[in-house]
């Protein structure tokens, strides 16, 4: 491998989140029963004409916004032709030499180490139907249907520069990107539905070699975990190919899941193939400054923006502030739970969300929006271990309380079962000097050097108070008594 260079570049459909489709009124929700949702534009009726969705237009504006990119001031549509069974019109509508989005970058995270991957375009285009080979019933066993509700959905194509050296970077841009157009609000980001979608173009050439090698395009990758393993396989068998005395042919690929392997499934096609030429149906999109700057009104702080903040005003580690924001809804929500607890409060808040918090949804399978503890109630929590009212011991049983739907507050939870902390100095000390009476061997062991018979004297100590003190007190009194 040492003597081979892995060139990889990344084209991403990203389903936009509008309610109708890029270039007519039907619906974009998923999970409609077949060609439901597809109406007589969709299907390419004769004489239906398409009209632009004005939100797809403002998506992408957002997204070259997040990006750095230039919003082009003229851009234009055009056919890209092709003949399958799921593009009724024969044509796809999509863009070409003229995009709305030119260039950008975005930074993706590797260990320690920061790269950016520099962005060749991003253009609107709307997406083809669905063809279907399985569970279509006893009726049409052997044969495929087509299920048009996908067709002209909206879509923007992200196309990056080939500008990747690993499978690994690949997939840490592919992240990196998926959060960043979910952050922005132009893409719910479900793989599953296919919201998602990544190509990778890899290739291989020899160390200090200029010219790049022959691409081979994977298609269709709708996990993480899959383009790593296909990225991976494919830079092997290229690599082994080319070490054998073979050539690799540029071709489509898919990978095979189950095999973990990629497989050729037609010589790839150039722009020459599709005979693009501007769609006589729709005029050029003209998106003049004022727009660009009413859309940039309406963007929420970027992640950038906002780990910079977290660090000037609450004062966190850049390591806490890189995993708060790695999703907008976290980082609201670390937000409102420092605004219930107080500012003096906010790593003690960042603690409580990136691990009990955390923990808590995974197990349980959930999303952050999901959580049964609101970001005020966790502040409520944590304001009272602040103010020494509890212990982080009983915090978590309060916590607990709230998961289970036990309580409003913390503040409630704590009234009816009477956790607040012992702040009676001499009720803690008789409690004290009877636990050093009843562990006289334990006390021994400590004095001839044993901490760890200390630390059991504390664990008892809690023990009968019932996790009641404070542990810092108890610890202080102890070592007192001890001398």
């Amino acid at each position: 491998m040492k003597a081979w260079e892995v060139v990889i570049g990344i084209e991403t459909h990203a389903q936009l989140s509008t309610q109708a489709k890029i270039f007519s009124g039907s619906s974009t929700a998923f999970g409609a029963a077949p060609n439901v949702q597809a109406n007589a534009v969709d299907i390419a009726l004769p004489g239906v004409l398409p009209v632009l969705n004005k939100g797809a237009v403002e998506c992408a504006i957002r997204f070259g916004l997040a990006v750095g990119a230039t919003i082009a001031p003229r851009s234009v549509f055009a056919r890209k032709n092709y003949f399958y069974p799921d593009l009724p019109k024969g044509y796809q509508i999509s863009q070409y030499e003229l995009p709305v989005v030119l260039g950008g970058k975005l930074a993706i995270q590797l260990g320690d180490s920061e790269k950016e991957v520099k962005l060749t375009r991003a253009h609107l285009e709307e997406d083809a139907g669905k063809s279907l080979h399985d569970g279509l019933g006893h009726h049409f066993h052997g044969r495929s249907g087509i299920d048009l509700n996908r067709a002209g959905t909206p879509l923007l194509e992200i196309v990056t520069e080939p500008d990747m050296r690993s499978a690994a970077e690949a997939v840490a841009y592919a992240r990196a990107l998926h959060a960043l157009l979910r952050w922005i609000g132009i893409c719910d980001g479900n793989m599953q539905e296919g919201s998602f979608r990544c190509d990778a173009n890899v290739s291989v050439r020899r160390v200090g070699q200029a010219a790049l090698g022959t691409r081979r395009e994977i298609k269709n990758l709708n996990s993480f975990r899959f383009m790593q393993q296909a990225i991976d396989y494919e830079v092997s068998w290229q690599i082994a190919t080319l070490e054998d005395g073979g050539t690799v042919e540029q071709a489509t690929v898919l990978f095979d899941a189950a095999t973990g392997e990629t497989r050729a499934m037609r010589s790839k096609e150039d722009a020459h193939d599709y005979r693009y030429f501007p769609d006589p149906d729709l005029l050029p999109l003209l998106i003049d400054r004022q727009w660009v700057e009413r859309v940039a009104a309406q963007m929420p702080e970027l992640p950038a923006a906002k780990r910079e903040r977290l660090l000037a005003e609450y004062g966190l580690s850049a390591y806490d502030a890189k995993l708060l924001t790695s999703s907008l809804e976290l980082v609201a929500y670390y937000e409102a739970s420092v605004a219930a607890a107080g500012r003096s409060n906010a790593k003690a808040c960042a603690n409580w969300v990136m691990v009990d918090l955390t923990a808590r949804l995974n197990k349980d399978d959930r999303e952050i929006g999901q959580s049964p503890v609101s970001a005020e109630q966790l502040g409520g929590i944590v304001a009272r271990v602040g103010d020494a009212t509890i212990s982080t011991t009983i915090a978590r049983k309060v916590f607990d309380s709230l998961w289970n739907g036990e309580g409003t507050s913390a503040d409630e939870i704590i009234a009816r079962h009477g956790w607040q902390q012992i702040t009676d100095g001499n009720a803690l000390e008789t409690t004290l000097d009877e636990l050093l009476a009843d562990n006289a061997a334990m006390v021994a062991e400590f004095r001839a050097g044993k901490e760890k018979a200390f630390n059991a004297l504390v664990g008892q100590a809690m023990k009968r108070t019932r996790g009641k003190a404070n542990p810092q007190q108890v610890s202080e009194l102890l070592r007192k008594k001890l001398g």
